[in-house]
């Protein structure tokens, strides 16, 4: 056997064990009523962001030509800064071409080895790996656990600390207690950084994010927001001080040595900030929502989590999950298994996302229909 047909043997011993512990994914394409996306507030294929994107086509905006500190830099770049900082209540902010690259590019930008970084053991596979790149001290705390993260705040450091948190979490839809958090920071000089990528465009008076609606704006270094959410498009910004935006620019990677996003990209955002200003119904509507899903779940003998647009099922394991999603497909809903090592093993669960244009009785419809599988399960 040669080098390169061993290699092919173990690639497929590997999908092989996948499929057995029931982790093998498939691409599938969309079908049925989605409850499964980010697009929360129904703008991905609303007609303004489109027009705006043919608008800016129209103007000759195409590609990049280049990362941003090459040939790839255009005007289109300072407008939607400026517009993200204010829309996020910041003196500056940067766009980045996804939440991964921003995330990773903060971190890797502004903490170091003797740094301490005290992170939440939910939070973003980005973050995750983010924090790796800095080579800092880390405490990855229970999550939540507040008291946690006071103890590892406590204990003597040599440089500076950072506690790193979703402000809602993407697999539980849980909220962080921000104000609590905060306080522990500053009691200790450490600061704190929050991932409002399932928050912007859905909290806040601006709609900017939890850290906007608790009033937290000048205790935190800095939030980092999705347009691929929430706001229908795609990329991502880091908002904070000018200090922050300019060590970016110098010093994170991910945005160095990446060619610059479409110059299109600052048109859908704009287009999507427009409906978020425009249209607060939109997500005061998702909120109500999500209620109902809940209620409706809870009178069907299911147990729903969260406390957010974000609805996780428990199935248990992985073959329930899938199985449960399989059979909800069947009676034309999009849902998704979602499975480790993206959730804990034994916590396999459908994500139920809630949205804008879904219909009170679709939710009430899916709702019945998970309790009637969920109890058939059982027997």
């Amino acid at each position: 056997m040669n080098a390169l047909t061993e290699f092919r043997a173990a690639l497929t011993a590997t999908l092989a064990d996948l499929s057995t512990a029931g982790l093998l994914r498939r691409l599938r394409l969309p079908q049925g009523i989605d409850l499964v996306s980010n697009d929360y507030l129904g703008l991905a294929e609303h007609p303004h962001l489109t027009a705006c994107m043919g608008a800016a086509l129209a103007r000759g905006v195409s590609g990049s030509g280049g990362s941003r500190l090459l040939r790839g830099h255009h005007a289109v770049f300072d407008r939607i800064e400026e517009r993200l900082a204010a829309f996020s209540g910041t003196e500056a902010a940067l766009l980045f071409g996804s939440g991964y690259a921003a995330n990773i590019g903060l971190l890797q930008a502004i903490a170091g080895p003797d740094d301490l970084v005290v992170s939440d053991e939910r939070n973003h596979a980005s973050i995750i790996d983010g924090i790796r790149l800095t080579r800092a001290r880390t405490v990855v705390y229970p999550h939540q656990d507040l008291d946690a993260v006071d103890t590892a705040l406590t204990a003597p450091r040599r440089g500076r600390a950072i506690v790193i948190t979703e402000s809602v979490f993407s697999m539980d839809g849980d909220l962080t207690p921000l104000s609590d958090l905060v306080s522990i920071a500053e009691r200790h000089g450490a600061a704190v950084i929050v991932d409002e990528a399932h928050a912007t465009g859905l909290y806040g008076a601006r709609g900017s994010g939890r850290v906007e609606e608790l009033g937290l704006r000048d205790a935190v270094l800095a939030t980092i927001h999705t347009g691929g959410k929430a706001l229908g498009s795609t990329g991502a910004w880091v908002a904070g001080p000018g200090v922050v935006r300019d060590v970016l620019i110098n010093r994170a990677r991910t945005f160095i040595f990446s060619t610059a996003p479409q110059p299109l990209l600052a048109a859908a955002l704009g287009g999507g900030l427009d409906l978020v200003e425009d249209e607060p119904l939109r997500r005061l509507e998702v909120h109500r929502k999500a209620a109902l899903l809940r209620n409706t779940l809870q009178d069907a003998g299911v147990q729903a989590g969260g406390a957010s647009p974000i609805v996780p099922i428990l199935a248990g394991s992985n073959d329930d999950a899938v199985a449960l999603q399989d059979d909800l497909t069947a009676q034309g809903f999009d849902v998704r298994a979602i499975r480790p090592p993206s959730v804990a093993p034994g916590t396999a669960r459908l994500r139920v996302t809630v949205r804008y244009p879904i219909a009170d009785r679709e939710l009430q419809r899916f709702a019945t229909a998970a309790g009637n599988l969920l109890h058939s399960y059982a027997r």
